[in-house]
């Protein structure tokens, strides 16, 4: 288990959903990528549909802006948005370019069933319930990958993936994963008090964290077990 502190309350989901979690984090398809043994049409594969999860994802960030109670939960919110939308899907698009896939291509990618399961549950946690709910299921992906690269980063035992490891072990990154962590701590304080984990919302709050951590593993499945036509 990852001993990093993103926040008091992504510690107790991440230990509340410590096989979950373990299963995401240290999938084959993510230790495919520290030793450079993923093939590249998976990991290509996984490149074309995380594009389209991050258009969805971006807008379920963007409906927290409009669930937001405090200028502070607007402006991370919208600044994750800019992060997302103008950097980490650039990423996507200059890396499928080098291997003749067009932003077009990208765009129009058609969108696997795993894709849809996940991206529709961070909207629907967004639609149907508060800024909490959302936060708490948006959570497993920016924290995940935030543990994720910090770690590949240290153990990286191939170049193969080094540009995607260096992207989420990168230190503008690990900022943001600590920034949301923080800003959940204080959301979770402001509406709910300093005791929230004795509180009714608690589980319902955890149980979003670990569904959505269990639908992040779908998530690598998807590209792990990728056959092309």
């Amino acid at each position: 288990m990852s001993t990093t502190n993103y926040g008091t309350a992504v510690v107790a989901w991440r230990e509340n959903a410590k096989v979950a979690w373990c299963e995401y984090t240290h999938h084959p398809f993510v230790e495919g990528i520290k030793d450079g043994s993923l093939p590249r049409e998976c990991f290509l594969h996984y490149l074309r549909q995380d594009y389209v999860y991050l258009v969805h994802y971006s807008r379920a960030w963007g409906l927290a802006i409009a669930k937001s109670e405090t200028l502070a939960e607007m402006k991370s919110a919208s600044a994750t948005v800019n992060a997302l939308v103008n950097h980490e899907m650039q990423m996507h698009v200059e890396t499928c370019a080098e291997e003749g896939i067009s932003e077009d291509e990208l765009i129009n990618t058609f969108e696997a069933t795993e894709n849809l399961a996940y991206t529709r549950y961070l909207l629907e946690a967004g639609y149907s319930g508060d800024y909490l709910d959302l936060m708490a299921a948006l959570a497993p992906c920016a924290i995940g990958y935030g543990e994720i690269g910090e770690r590949l980063g240290r153990e990286i035992t191939s170049n193969e993936y080094r540009p995607w490891i260096e992207t989420y072990a990168d230190k503008e990154y690990q900022d943001i994963c600590f920034e949301v962590g923080a800003l959940i701590d204080q959301s979770l304080t402001q509406r709910l008090g300093d005791n929230y984990q004795s509180t009714p919302r608690w589980k319902r709050l955890s149980n979003h964290f670990e569904t959505a951590t269990r639908l992040e593993t779908n998530f690598w499945n998807m590209g792990w077990n990728y056959k092309s036509s």
